[in-house]
C-alpha cells in the first residue's frame, strides 16, 4: 500500500492538471448520479422483485439459484447480480436506496476506469476526454443510479476486455482470472455480452500463437483454465438449476439463438445494409443525448475515430502493421454492431452497456488527434468536444423534475397498510409499465400479510383486494371490471374506499356477493 501511495503521489507531482480536471470530472460524475438519488432512482416492478428475492436471502434463508428472466426469450440470468446487491441492502437496513448508491458508486468507477484505459491505450486526452464525456452521458447516467442486473454490465464489460488486454499485449496472465470472473459477471447481467466473445477468443488466440513456443505457454494454459474454472463457478448456479428444470433455459437459447425465425438473423451478410442505422443508434442514445444532429454528429466521429487512428499509425510509421489496440477496439464495436443488425426485435438503450465505454474511447481519440494536428484541426477537435459536452448538459437527466418513483411506492403500499385492517388482502397493480412486486416488496418488509391469488386455491382469496392504479387519468382504471388476472380472480366485486397517492389511486375492493 505504501509503494501504491508514493507512486500516486509521484504521478500527481508529474501531472497536476490532468489530476486536476479528473478530480473535476470524477466530481460531477459523482454528482449527476447520487444527487437526490432515493428520488431519481428507478423502482419498479422489476427492482421490488429483486429486493424481494435478496431480502429473503436473509429473513428465509433461501439463496437463489437464477436470476432475472430476460424480456424476451424465456431465458434466465445467473444470480450473481442478487448476490452482489446483497450486502448493500442489509447495511441500508433493507433500503432499496441502498443497491442503488452502489449502482452509482460503480458508475464512478467506471468512469475512473475509462479514464485510465483511454491514457494506457492511447494518451492522457483521449482518457479525459472519453471519461469526461462518459461521466454526462445522460443514458450512462439514468443506468448508473438504479439497481437492475444490466447497469453493472458497463464496468465488468470494459474489465473483461481489458484483460484480455493486459494478457495479450503485457503477458500478465494472472489477468486470466480477472476475465473469467469478470466475463461471468458481463453475462449474468445480460445476455448481449455474448458478443464479447469474438474479441476476447481472437486476442487469446493471438497471444497463444505469440507463447506457443515459448517458455510460459504452459503458465498461460494453466492460468486459462484457472480463469475458464473460475467462470465455471461462477456460472454453476445456472447450471445446476439447468439441470434440476430438464435443461430450460438451455433450450431457450437454443430456440433464441437458432430456431426461431423472429429473433436473430443467421445470414451475416443482411447485417451490412443495417449497420449505419444501428451505429447511428448507438450514437444518437449513448453519445448524442438522442440529439437528433447530434447522432449524426456522433456517428461521423466514430466512423473518423476509427479511420484516423488506423491512418495515424501509418502515417507516423509508414507500415500498415496496426497496434493491436486499435484492432481491440475496432472489433469490440464491429462485433457489437453486426449483433445488433442480426437482432430482429427492438432494441433499448441498456442493449448497449456491453459497449458504453467504446464510442467515447473512438471520439477521444479523434478529438485527440484534431488537437495535437494544425491550428484548424485543433479548433475543430475543440469545437466537436464542446458540442457533445453542451448537447449532454442540457439533456442531463437532473434538470427534470425527480418522478420519486421510490416514494410513491412507499405511500401507497403505507395506505394499503392503514387501511387493510391488519388482515390478509389481495394486491394488484394496473398499468402501463408496472407490477405488483415493486409495491409488495414494502408489504413484506412490514410485515403485512399480503396475499397472491393462485386460481388452483380458493384460500388464498381474501375478503379484501387493494388496487393501485397508475393510470391517469384514473377514470381509465374501472378496478371492478379490469381485465387484469389479480382483479378478475378476485370475483365479483365493488369499491369500498379509494385514496388518491401522489400519482395513483388505491382502490379497496371487497367482494359485492
Amino acid at each position: 500500500m505504501e509503494k501504491i501511495a508514493l507512486n500516486f503521489k509521484n504521478w500527481v507531482k508529474k501531472n497536476p492538471w490532468e489530476f486536476w480536471i479528473l478530480m473535476i470530472i470524477l466530481a460531477v460524475s459523482a454528482f449527476c448520479r447520487l444527487y437526490k438519488i432515493d428520488q431519481y432512482m428507478t423502482f419498479l416492478g422489476d427492482e421490488g422483485r429483486d429486493a424481494i428475492i435478496v431480502r429473503r436471502i436473509f429473513t428465509e434463508f433461501h439463496p437463489p439459484l437464477i436470476g432475472p428472466g430476460t424480456s424476451v426469450g424465456n431465458l434466465y440470468l445467473g444470480p450473481l447480480y442478487y448476490y452482489m446487491m446483497a450486502p448493500a441492502l442489509l447495511i441500508a437496513n433493507f433500503s432499496p436506496v441502498g443497491p442503488a448508491v452502489q449502482i452509482a458508486l460503480l458508475g464512478v468507477a467506471t468512469v475512473v476506469f475509462v479514464w485510465w484505459v483511454g491514457r494506457k491505450w492511447f494518451d492522457t486526452t483521449v482518457g479525459l476526454v472519453a471519461a469526461g464525456l462518459f461521466a454526462i452521458s445522460p443514458t450512462v447516467i439514468i443506468y448508473s443510479r438504479s439497481s437492475w442486473n444490466p447497469n453493472i454490465m458497463p464496468f465488468f464489460a470494459l474489465l473483461s476486455i481489458y484483460s484480455i488486454w493486459k494478457v495479450w499485449r503485457e503477458g500478465k496472465f494472472n489477468w486470466l482470472i480477472v476475465l473469467g470472473l469478470s466475463f461471468a459477471a458481463v453475462l449474468q447481467s445480460h445476455y448481449l455480452g455474448l458478443l464479447l466473445i469474438p474479441t476476447i477468443f481472437i486476442f487469446w488466440v493471438l497471444t497463444f500463437f505469440k507463447v506457443r513456443k515459448t517458455g510460459v505457454a504452459k503458465i498461460f494454459i494453466k492460468k486459462s483454465l484457472v480463469g475458464l474454472t473460475g467462470f465455471i463457478i461462477l456460472m454453476s448456479p445456472l447450471f445446476f438449476f439447468d439441470l434440476r428444470h430438464n435443461w430450460l433455459n438451455a433450450k431457450s437459447m437454443y430456440t433464441f439463438l437458432i430456431a426461431s425465425p423472429t429473433t436473430v438473423s443467421l445470414k451475416p451478410w443482411t447485417a451490412i445494409p443495417k449497420l449505419p442505422m444501428v451505429l447511428n443508434l448507438v450514437g444518437s442514445s449513448v453519445v448524442a443525448a438522442k440529439n437528433t444532429i447530434g447522432a449524426i454528429v456522433a456517428s461521423l466521429a466514430i466512423v473518423i475515430g476509427v479511420i484516423w487512428m488506423f491512418a495515424l499509425s501509418y502515417l507516423r510509421k509508414k507500415t500498415f502493421k496496426i497496434p493491436g489496440e486499435y484492432w481491440l477496439i475496432f472489433s469490440w464495436i464491429g462485433f457489437g454492431l453486426v449483433g445488433f443488425a442480426l437482432y430482429k426485435q427492438s432494441i433499448y438503450d441498456h442493449y448497449f452497456g456491453f459497449m458504453f465505454p467504446v464510442p467515447f474511447l473512438l471520439i477521444g481519440a479523434l478529438i485527440s488527434a484534431f488537437m495535437s494536428g494544425k491550428k484548424v484541426l485543433k479548433w475543430f477537435g475543440f469545437a466537436l468536444l464542446a458540442y457533445l459536452t453542451a448537447i449532454n448538459l442540457i439533456a442531463n437527466p437532473l434538470l427534470k423534475d425527480p418522478h420519486r418513483l421510490l416514494q410513491g411506492s412507499i405511500d401507497a403500499s403505507k395506505t394499503v397498510e392503514q387501511n387493510s385492517g391488519g388482515k390478509p388482502f389481495n394486491l394488484a397493480v394496473i398499468a402501463d409499465n408496472n407490477y405488483e412486486a415493486g409495491y409488495e416488496y414494502f408489504l413484506l418488509k412490514d410485515n403485512y400479510p399480503v396475499v397472491e391469488i393462485d386460481p388452483q386455491r380458493p384460500d388464498t382469496i381474501t375478503d379484501q383486494l387493494f388496487v393501485v392504479c397508475e393510470l391517469l387519468p384514473s377514470n381509465k382504471c374501472d378496478p371492478t371490471h379490469n381485465p387484469k388476472a389479480q382483479v378478475a380472480n378476485f370475483g365479483w366485486s365493488k369499491i369500498e374506499g379509494r385514496w388518491n397517492v401522489d400519482a395513483t389511486m388505491v382502490y379497496k375492493l371487497v367482494h359485492s356477493i
